[in-house]
């Protein structure tokens, strides 16, 4: 779910911090045993200087990812041409960054097919984004033609539901089991509305910092898990 990058740079970040601590603490002890003596009392210390960093990181991350998606809040939750879910007026607003390729992306599809079963009020806005396999930005084309002829949560839900890696075959099998008509879906994934919308996705998508896939944003509030219950908690304390 996590890019392995950002996890590695934060563990990095909080090591250089504990070591900042102590260079720091070296010359403004009254001792040269002073911090050695302290860490030997204490040796618990660095751990609670690593998990306040840790968390101080994490609120400062949070703050900046709010404001940039309030900056970008029409473009977010309001745009016409984006995949909708649930409730097309609901008060509550779940934005989903997902890949169609995305294994972690299919293990969210059960909870969020609960949630919005759950949740007569919500609004779920399906964002797709194509960059793990060359079939991502297939599916994701079919599902937003099909938008064209009302399928787009039957093709939707069908292409989540595939089983193993994505092919051309399996895309359009499942189109048509959704209800789709083939010809017209294959014409309308070609037009210039489709690629626009996938190229505006990606566009906000680094423009908010969307780092990996899943990331779901509620109420203009960071939400990556896979958990139905963390979800839904989320979701009623945004109500």
């Amino acid at each position: 779910m996590k890019k392995i990058n950002a996890v590695y740079v934060s563990l990095v970040a909080l090591v250089v911090a504990v070591a900042a601590l102590v260079v720091c603490l070296l010359p403004c002890s009254k001792g040269g045993n002073a911090v050695e003596e302290a860490l030997n009392n204490d040796p618990e210390m660095i751990i609670r200087a690593m998990q306040k960093y840790d968390a101080m990181q994490r609120e400062k991350a949070q703050k900046e990812a709010e404001k940039l998606f309030e900056d970008n809040a029409e473009a977010l939750y309001n745009n016409p041409a984006d995949g909708l879910l649930g409730n097309p007026e609901g008060k509550v607003v779940l934005v989903e960054f997902f890949d169609f390729s995305c294994g972690y992306c299919h293990r969210l599809y059960p909870a969020l097919k609960n949630i919005v079963a759950n949740n007569p009020d919500l609004k779920l806005v399906a964002k797709p984004l194509a960059f793990l396999s060359p079939m991502s930005k297939y599916a994701a084309k079919a599902a937003l033609a099909a938008k064209e002829q009302g399928k787009f949560v039957e093709v939707y839900s069908a292409l989540m539901e595939i089983k193993g890696a994505l092919t051309e075959a399996k895309i359009d099998e499942a189109a048509v089991l959704a209800g789709a008509d083939l010809e017209k879906l294959k014409t309308d994934m070609e037009s210039e509305k489709i690629a626009k919308t996938l190229d505006e996705t990606s566009a906000l998508a680094s423009k908010i910092r969307v780092g990996g896939v899943p990331t779901m944003v509620l109420n203009n509030k960071l939400l990556q898990t896979l958990d139905e219950n963390v979800i839904q908690e989320a979701i009623n304390a945004a109500k």
